[in-house]
Protein backbone atom coordinates (compact mmCIF):
# COMPACT_ATOMS: atom_id res chain seq x y z
CA UNK A 1 0.00 0.00 0.00
CA UNK A 2 1.14 3.54 -0.80
CA UNK A 3 2.72 5.23 2.27
CA UNK A 4 0.44 7.87 2.70
CA UNK A 5 2.94 10.29 3.98
CA UNK A 6 5.31 9.88 1.16
CA UNK A 7 2.45 10.49 -0.96
CA UNK A 8 1.59 13.76 0.42
CA UNK A 9 4.96 14.94 0.05
CA UNK A 10 5.23 13.90 -3.53
CA UNK A 11 1.85 15.74 -4.19
CA UNK A 12 2.83 18.69 -1.97
CA UNK A 13 6.10 19.09 -4.07
CA UNK A 14 4.66 18.94 -7.53
CA UNK A 15 2.50 21.58 -6.27
CA UNK A 16 5.09 23.95 -5.12
CA UNK A 17 7.55 23.33 -7.79
CA UNK A 18 10.28 23.38 -6.28
CA UNK A 19 12.06 21.15 -2.93
CA UNK A 20 13.11 23.44 -0.72
CA UNK A 21 9.90 25.19 -0.52
CA UNK A 22 8.69 22.45 0.06
CA UNK A 23 10.45 21.27 2.60
CA UNK A 24 9.56 24.53 4.37
CA UNK A 25 5.68 24.30 3.76
CA UNK A 26 5.87 20.60 5.40
CA UNK A 27 8.54 21.96 8.43
CA UNK A 28 11.23 18.97 6.77
CA UNK A 29 14.63 18.98 5.18
CA UNK A 30 15.44 18.92 1.65
CA UNK A 31 16.95 15.81 2.00
CA UNK A 32 14.63 14.72 3.88
CA UNK A 33 11.75 15.46 0.92
CA UNK A 34 14.47 13.75 -1.29
CA UNK A 35 14.48 10.63 0.64
CA UNK A 36 10.60 10.61 0.65
CA UNK A 37 10.24 10.82 -3.29
CA UNK A 38 13.30 8.14 -3.53
CA UNK A 39 11.49 5.79 -0.82
CA UNK A 40 7.99 6.17 -3.37
CA UNK A 41 9.72 5.36 -6.38
CA UNK A 42 11.26 2.02 -4.66
CA UNK A 43 8.28 1.37 -3.26
CA UNK A 44 6.37 1.42 -6.98
CA UNK A 45 9.62 0.83 -8.69
CA UNK A 46 8.62 3.65 -11.33
CA UNK A 47 10.78 6.72 -11.94
CA UNK A 48 8.17 9.94 -10.62
CA UNK A 49 10.65 12.94 -11.32
CA UNK A 50 12.95 13.73 -14.39
CA UNK A 51 15.25 16.30 -12.17
CA UNK A 52 16.78 19.10 -14.31
CA UNK A 53 18.86 21.20 -11.80
CA UNK A 54 16.93 22.46 -9.41
CA UNK A 55 13.48 21.56 -11.24
CA UNK A 56 11.88 18.70 -12.64
CA UNK A 57 9.57 17.48 -14.93
CA UNK A 58 7.02 14.25 -14.08
CA UNK A 59 7.28 11.19 -15.40
CA UNK A 60 3.89 9.76 -16.89
CA UNK A 61 3.67 7.19 -13.89
CA UNK A 62 4.27 10.48 -11.74
CA UNK A 63 1.35 12.00 -13.97
CA UNK A 64 -0.65 9.49 -12.74
CA UNK A 65 -0.16 9.29 -9.44
CA UNK A 66 -0.07 13.00 -8.62
CA UNK A 67 -3.77 12.99 -10.58
CA UNK A 68 -5.24 9.91 -8.50
CA UNK A 69 -2.76 10.87 -5.32
CA UNK A 70 -4.40 14.21 -4.84
CA UNK A 71 -8.23 12.51 -4.81
CA UNK A 72 -6.62 9.66 -1.68
CA UNK A 73 -5.35 12.49 0.18
CA UNK A 74 -8.35 14.65 0.11
CA UNK A 75 -10.40 11.55 1.10
CA UNK A 76 -7.78 10.43 4.24
CA UNK A 77 -8.81 14.61 4.94
CA UNK A 78 -12.43 13.73 5.11
CA UNK A 79 -11.87 10.68 7.13
CA UNK A 80 -9.76 12.75 9.69
CA UNK A 81 -12.23 15.32 9.59
CA UNK A 82 -15.07 13.19 9.77
CA UNK A 83 -13.80 11.29 12.96
CA UNK A 84 -12.22 14.49 14.76
CA UNK A 85 -15.70 16.17 14.18
CA UNK A 86 -18.13 13.74 16.38
CA UNK A 87 -21.48 15.89 16.45
CA UNK A 88 -23.85 14.51 18.29
CA UNK A 89 -26.97 15.84 16.10
CA UNK A 90 -25.05 14.87 12.99
CA UNK A 91 -24.84 11.35 11.42
CA UNK A 92 -26.88 7.98 11.52
CA UNK A 93 -27.62 6.24 13.97
CA UNK A 94 -29.56 2.59 13.23
CA UNK A 95 -31.65 1.33 15.99
CA UNK A 96 -33.68 -1.75 16.14
CA UNK A 97 -36.61 -2.53 18.33
CA UNK A 98 -39.65 -4.97 18.24
CA UNK A 99 -42.72 -3.28 16.65
CA UNK A 100 -44.94 -2.95 19.89
CA UNK A 101 -42.29 -0.41 21.30
CA UNK A 102 -41.40 0.81 17.95
CA UNK A 103 -45.11 2.36 17.74
CA UNK A 104 -44.38 4.52 20.31
CA UNK A 105 -40.77 5.45 20.10
CA UNK A 106 -40.50 5.94 16.47
CA UNK A 107 -42.41 8.81 16.54
CA UNK A 108 -40.51 10.52 19.17
CA UNK A 109 -37.66 10.04 17.44
CA UNK A 110 -38.81 11.51 14.24
CA UNK A 111 -39.55 14.30 16.22
CA UNK A 112 -35.42 14.81 17.71
CA UNK A 113 -34.40 14.79 13.84
CA UNK A 114 -37.06 17.12 12.48
CA UNK A 115 -35.18 19.02 15.36
CA UNK A 116 -31.80 18.38 14.27
CA UNK A 117 -32.13 17.72 10.43
CA UNK A 118 -28.62 16.45 9.96
CA UNK A 119 -29.66 13.12 11.97
CA UNK A 120 -30.81 10.23 10.17
CA UNK A 121 -32.81 7.33 12.36
CA UNK A 122 -32.12 4.46 10.78
CA UNK A 123 -35.53 2.08 12.69
CA UNK A 124 -35.83 -1.65 11.92
CA UNK A 125 -38.39 -3.39 13.91
CA UNK A 126 -37.50 -6.92 15.00
CA UNK A 127 -38.19 -9.60 17.69
CA UNK A 128 -35.79 -10.05 20.52
CA UNK A 129 -33.04 -13.03 19.35
CA UNK A 130 -32.55 -10.84 15.95
CA UNK A 131 -32.05 -7.38 17.98
CA UNK A 132 -29.42 -9.65 19.69
CA UNK A 133 -27.64 -10.62 16.48
CA UNK A 134 -27.54 -7.50 15.39
CA UNK A 135 -25.87 -5.83 17.76
CA UNK A 136 -23.29 -8.61 18.34
CA UNK A 137 -22.29 -8.66 14.82
CA UNK A 138 -22.67 -4.31 15.12
CA UNK A 139 -25.25 -3.75 12.72
CA UNK A 140 -26.79 -1.51 14.53
CA UNK A 141 -25.94 1.07 16.98
CA UNK A 142 -28.51 0.74 19.89
CA UNK A 143 -31.20 -2.02 20.77
CA UNK A 144 -34.73 -2.19 22.81
CA UNK A 145 -35.45 -5.66 23.84
CA UNK A 146 -38.20 -6.92 26.63
CA UNK A 147 -35.47 -10.36 27.25
CA UNK A 148 -31.85 -9.45 28.94
CA UNK A 149 -29.17 -10.40 26.41
CA UNK A 150 -27.50 -13.60 27.06
CA UNK A 151 -24.28 -12.84 25.25
CA UNK A 152 -21.99 -11.54 27.22
CA UNK A 153 -20.87 -8.49 25.04
CA UNK A 154 -24.01 -6.77 25.10
CA UNK A 155 -24.58 -4.29 27.88
CA UNK A 156 -28.04 -3.85 29.34
CA UNK A 157 -30.19 -1.29 30.99
CA UNK A 158 -33.57 -1.32 32.38
CA UNK A 159 -35.29 1.76 31.18
CA UNK A 160 -39.16 0.99 31.29
CA UNK A 161 -41.93 -1.61 31.62
CA UNK A 162 -45.23 -1.81 30.41
CA UNK A 163 -48.16 -3.94 31.33
CA UNK A 164 -49.26 -7.16 29.37
CA UNK A 165 -53.08 -7.47 28.01
CA UNK A 166 -54.97 -10.26 26.92
CA UNK A 167 -56.80 -9.08 23.76
CA UNK A 168 -60.20 -10.29 22.12
CA UNK A 169 -63.21 -9.31 20.24
CA UNK A 170 -65.41 -7.10 20.91
CA UNK A 171 -67.77 -9.98 21.31
CA UNK A 172 -66.02 -12.03 24.57
CA UNK A 173 -67.25 -9.51 27.40
CA UNK A 174 -65.86 -12.55 29.92
CA UNK A 175 -61.76 -14.17 30.02
CA UNK A 176 -61.86 -18.02 31.22
CA UNK A 177 -59.40 -20.43 30.74
CA UNK A 178 -62.26 -22.52 28.01
CA UNK A 179 -63.54 -19.35 26.24
CA UNK A 180 -59.32 -19.25 25.90
CA UNK A 181 -59.32 -22.82 24.53
CA UNK A 182 -62.07 -22.16 22.22
CA UNK A 183 -60.63 -19.21 20.71
CA UNK A 184 -57.17 -20.04 19.82
CA UNK A 185 -54.25 -18.04 19.63
CA UNK A 186 -52.94 -15.17 17.04
CA UNK A 187 -49.10 -15.32 17.46
CA UNK A 188 -47.10 -12.78 17.27
CA UNK A 189 -43.04 -12.89 16.79
CA UNK A 190 -43.11 -11.96 20.59
CA UNK A 191 -46.25 -14.06 21.00
CA UNK A 192 -45.11 -16.83 23.11
CA UNK A 193 -43.04 -14.82 25.59
CA UNK A 194 -45.80 -12.68 25.89
CA UNK A 195 -48.63 -15.47 26.46
CA UNK A 196 -45.77 -17.31 28.94
CA UNK A 197 -45.46 -13.97 30.88
CA UNK A 198 -49.03 -13.37 31.27
CA UNK A 199 -51.21 -16.09 31.12
CA UNK A 200 -48.53 -18.60 33.42
CA UNK A 201 -49.38 -15.92 36.51
CA UNK A 202 -53.39 -15.96 36.00
CA UNK A 203 -54.30 -19.40 35.16
CA UNK A 204 -53.53 -22.77 36.76
CA UNK A 205 -54.43 -24.53 33.62
CA UNK A 206 -51.69 -22.98 31.67
CA UNK A 207 -48.45 -25.04 30.85
CA UNK A 208 -47.22 -23.87 27.65
CA UNK A 209 -48.97 -21.80 24.51
CA UNK A 210 -49.28 -24.92 22.87
CA UNK A 211 -52.55 -25.81 24.20
CA UNK A 212 -54.14 -23.32 22.24
CA UNK A 213 -54.85 -24.25 18.77
CA UNK A 214 -53.17 -21.61 16.70
CA UNK A 215 -55.43 -19.66 14.14
CA UNK A 216 -52.92 -17.19 12.57
CA UNK A 217 -49.67 -15.10 12.91
CA UNK A 218 -48.50 -12.06 11.82
CA UNK A 219 -44.91 -10.05 11.97
CA UNK A 220 -46.71 -6.80 11.38
CA UNK A 221 -47.51 -5.37 14.88
CA UNK A 222 -50.44 -3.06 12.99
CA UNK A 223 -52.23 -6.14 11.86
CA UNK A 224 -51.70 -8.28 14.91
CA UNK A 225 -55.42 -6.92 16.23
CA UNK A 226 -57.29 -7.87 12.79
CA UNK A 227 -57.82 -11.42 13.32
CA UNK A 228 -58.23 -10.90 16.75
CA UNK A 229 -61.02 -7.93 16.27
CA UNK A 230 -62.57 -11.12 13.32
CA UNK A 231 -62.98 -13.43 16.32
CA UNK A 232 -60.28 -15.57 15.02
CA UNK A 233 -58.63 -15.39 18.37
CA UNK A 234 -56.96 -13.72 21.25
CA UNK A 235 -53.70 -12.22 21.36
CA UNK A 236 -51.24 -10.98 24.08
CA UNK A 237 -49.57 -7.55 23.69
CA UNK A 238 -48.30 -4.86 25.73
CA UNK A 239 -51.22 -2.18 26.02
CA UNK A 240 -49.48 0.64 24.02
CA UNK A 241 -49.65 -1.64 21.20
CA UNK A 242 -53.17 -2.74 22.03
CA UNK A 243 -54.40 0.64 22.26
CA UNK A 244 -52.83 1.85 18.81
CA UNK A 245 -54.90 -0.44 16.79
CA UNK A 246 -57.27 1.76 14.80
CA UNK A 247 -60.94 0.39 15.47
CA UNK A 248 -60.89 -0.16 19.23
CA UNK A 249 -64.51 -0.98 19.22
CA UNK A 250 -64.54 -4.15 17.33
CA UNK A 251 -61.98 -5.02 20.28
CA UNK A 252 -61.58 -5.74 24.57
CA UNK A 253 -58.52 -5.21 26.06
CA UNK A 254 -58.35 -7.20 29.39
CA UNK A 255 -56.56 -6.98 32.60
CA UNK A 256 -56.02 -9.63 34.01
CA UNK A 257 -56.35 -10.16 38.19
CA UNK A 258 -52.34 -10.68 37.96
CA UNK A 259 -51.11 -7.74 36.24
CA UNK A 260 -47.61 -8.43 34.75
CA UNK A 261 -45.03 -6.06 33.03
CA UNK A 262 -42.73 -6.41 29.96
CA UNK A 263 -39.57 -5.03 31.30
CA UNK A 264 -37.41 -2.71 28.69
CA UNK A 265 -34.02 -2.93 27.93
CA UNK A 266 -32.02 -0.26 26.22
CA UNK A 267 -28.70 -2.53 24.88
CA UNK A 268 -25.25 -1.65 23.34
CA UNK A 269 -22.58 -3.46 22.36
CA UNK A 270 -19.70 -3.42 25.34
CA UNK A 271 -17.11 -3.51 22.29
CA UNK A 272 -18.35 -0.67 20.09
CA UNK A 273 -17.09 3.15 20.19
CA UNK A 274 -20.07 4.95 21.27
CA UNK A 275 -19.73 8.54 19.09
CA UNK A 276 -21.66 11.03 20.75
CA UNK A 277 -24.68 11.34 18.10
CA UNK A 278 -25.85 7.71 19.31
CA UNK A 279 -25.09 8.67 22.77
CA UNK A 280 -27.51 11.99 22.35
CA UNK A 281 -30.00 9.66 20.72
CA UNK A 282 -29.75 7.16 23.23
CA UNK A 283 -29.62 9.41 26.24
CA UNK A 284 -32.75 10.94 24.71
CA UNK A 285 -34.97 7.35 24.35
CA UNK A 286 -33.72 6.92 28.12
CA UNK A 287 -35.65 9.86 28.59
CA UNK A 288 -38.66 9.56 26.64
CA UNK A 289 -39.19 6.10 27.48
CA UNK A 290 -39.10 7.01 31.44
CA UNK A 291 -41.09 10.10 31.03
CA UNK A 292 -43.53 8.08 29.71
CA UNK A 293 -44.37 5.73 32.04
Amino acid sequence: MINPVWLKTFCTLVEVGHFTQTADKLFMTQSGVSQHIKKLEAQLTRSLLIREGKTFTLTNAGKELFKHGKVLLHSFDVLEHSIKDDNQYQGKVSIASPGSIGLKLYPQLLRLQQTHSQLAIDYRFAPNQDIEKKLCEHSCDIGLMTEISKAPQINYQEIASEPLVLVTSAQITEINWQTLIQLGFIDHPDGRHHAQLLLQKNFVQFEQVEQFTNHGFSNHICLICEPVSLNLGFTVLPLHAAQAFKEQQLINIHQLEQSVYERLYLCTNNHSVINARTAFVKENISTYCQRSQ
